[in-house]
């Protein structure tokens, strides 16, 4: 007897769990934006901003992270009346001491003080009434990127850059020099620091902790201004090789006002890299997170954190109904074989330009696991068995699926017409005029540069097959519509994101073939014998059902 009770399905208790995420999310974010609240004026730390102090800025470089003397520190740059209400920045030549010069380490130190103080009163500086203080790494050990050359020969050559002010001219022998590559010194050329400007009165007894550590207080008990160097803002593009013979480098000082919410959300994003960098993320990894922050105002990176879920989410369902499809699949009539062979392939070449140009761990992996399943989804269409190390064909095609493969075949006679002369052509192209930093890398990047550009055309075999069949029955139309609404939101970080222009046409030209398969659906109506996707006509489910309520 069948019970009146039915469990949630899979895909509703998921998005159940999404919404649930999204609202807790949104409501701890907007926590760290709402001021504390004070019984009582008595219970509060007032802000000495409110007054409007009048501050002088001070910038000193050291060789040392914690000077002890003024002799240890060097001023660079000073303004005795700081605007700390209004954005600005200040290029400052700074000298690169031997020490340096030799892979040593530097640190920039950021004095706010009284006007009056004398920058070379090293106790007025240090414990001055309302002296202020934060540090910043002026240098930072990296790996220089490899180094490209023409493989016909040419001369000219061209050297990747760190930061993206370097540049120089290579040849083929100075390749063979350059191979082996050790972290060097590499000075961070761009600092940016805020001050909290809003008068948020603080309750003395419930301090939030990501403030708390960083208050002073003055004689009347009123906290002073607090000064925070946005660690998000230093980037790897930002960093600038030091040689031997680099006597002075230029360093663009970024001041900005800092609101409460925003300090404090800052704060927790920085709190939160670290323990990624702990868990063995590289450098590259921790600098493709900082990009999400530093890169986009706050509103819309509230938004992109919302698309980004939504992204996830539709990833999972995606693959939860494919992998459904492609386990229950029991024919593989109406299935291109090609396009399901050329995606695993396509994948896979992805996989290898990401691995060969460094890319971050955490575009990498997923497209590791794209390239597994799509490989899986190949034994599947092409009915294939792995034995011990032999891989095997399983059972013998039925009409409908030699049907299939006829069509497929045509298909793709039809269009290695266009596509074997593009990618030669484009492959001479890239070897005369494009410097690589190997044969195997112009070797993945012609192929990737394949897929990009020309890999929309391993589609049409499918829609070819649909054409012929005038059916779309045999498609997985689920997983395939969850992958629609990713195809859109990446359309929306195709114009946000900096990505390279290929993957940005890529993004646009799968919108248009996922049109044509929609159009094909409109075309070919529902017809209840025709075979779905899991092998099965409609009167087939429907007796299927039947049986099931009679028991």
């Amino acid at each position: 007897m069948a019970s009146g009770y039915q469990l949630p399905s899979l895909t509703m208790v998921v998005c159940g769990l999404f919404v649930a995420y999204v609202l807790h999310s949104a409501w701890t974010l907007g926590q760290l934006f709402v001021p504390p609240s004070c019984p009582s004026p008595s219970d509060c730390i007032q802000p000495l901003i409110a007054q409007h102090p009048p501050l002088q800025l001070l910038a000193f470089t050291s060789l040392r992270r914690q000077p002890s003397q003024m002799g240890d520190m060097t001023l660079v740059h000073r303004v005795k009346r700081f605007d700390y209400l209004t954005d600005h920045q200040s290029n400052i030549d700074v000298a690169l001491p031997k020490r340096v010069r030799n892979n040593g380490t530097y640190f920039l130190h950021i004095f706010l003080t009284s006007p009056g103080v004398d920058p070379e009163d090293w106790n007025a500086l240090v414990g001055g009434e309302r002296s202020m203080y934060a540090f910043s790494p002026l240098t930072q050990y990296h790996t220089p990127n490899p180094t490209t050359f023409n493989l016909l020969g040419k001369d000219e050559g061209q050297k990747s850059q760190t930061g993206g002010e370097e540049s120089s001219t290579t040849t083929k022998s100075d390749h063979q020099q350059q191979q082996h590559h050790q972290p060097v010194t590499h000075f961070q050329s761009r600092v940016v620091f805020n001050v909290l400007t809003d008068p948020v009165p603080l309750p003395r007894h419930e301090l939030p902790y990501d403030l708390g550590r960083s208050l002073r207080l003055d004689t009347r008990g009123r906290y002073l201004p607090i000064l925070h160097v946005d660690s998000l803002s230093a980037r790897l593009r930002d960093l600038v090789l030091v040689s031997s013979d680099t006597l002075t480098a230029n360093l663009t000082l970024v001041y900005s006002p800092v609101s409460y919410g925003k300090l404090r959300l800052w704060l927790q994003f920085e709190g939160a890299l670290k323990p990624i960098s702990e868990l063995g993320f590289s450098p590259k990894d921790v600098d493709e997170i900082k990009g999400i922050f530093s890169d986009t105002n706050l509103y819309f990176l509230f938004i992109t954190f919302l698309i980004a879920a939504l992204h996830m989410l539709f990833d999972f369902l995606a693959f939860k109904n494919e992998i459904s499809f492609w386990r229950g699949r029991r024919s593989m009539a109406g299935i291109s074989p090609s396009s399901v062979a050329w995606r695993a392939v396509s994948q896979i070449i992805v996989f290898l330009y990401l691995l060969d140009e460094n890319t971050s761990l955490l575009v990498l992996v997923p497209a590791g696991v794209g390239g597994i399943i799509e490989l899986w989804k190949v034994t599947k269409a092409f009915h294939l068995r792995v034995v011990g190390w032999r891989v095997r064909v399983e059972g013998a095609r039925t009409d409908a699926e030699s049907t299939t493969q006829q069509l497929d075949s045509q298909g793709i006679t039809y269009l290695s017409y266009l596509l074997y002369p593009l990618l030669v052509a484009g492959a001479v192209y890239s070897l005369i005029y494009t410097p690589h930093r190997s044969w195997y890398s112009w070797v993945i990047n012609t192929l990737v540069n394949g897929v990009y550009a020309f890999g929309f055309l391993f589609m049409l075999p499918q829609l070819f097959i649909n054409y012929k069949l005038k059916s779309v029955a045999h498609l997985p139309w689920k997983a395939f519509m969850y992958k629609a609404f990713n195809t859109f939101i990446d359309d929306l970080f195709a114009f946000i994101i900096i990505m390279p222009t290929a993957h940005r046409v890529a993004c646009f030209r799968d919108d248009v073939v996922f049109l044509i398969y929609l159009y094909q659906r409109w075309l070919y109506p529902v017809d209840k014998s025709r075979v779905n996707e899991f092998g099965e006509t409609g009167e087939d489910q429907k007796q299927l059902k039947g049986k099931k309520k009679e028991d």
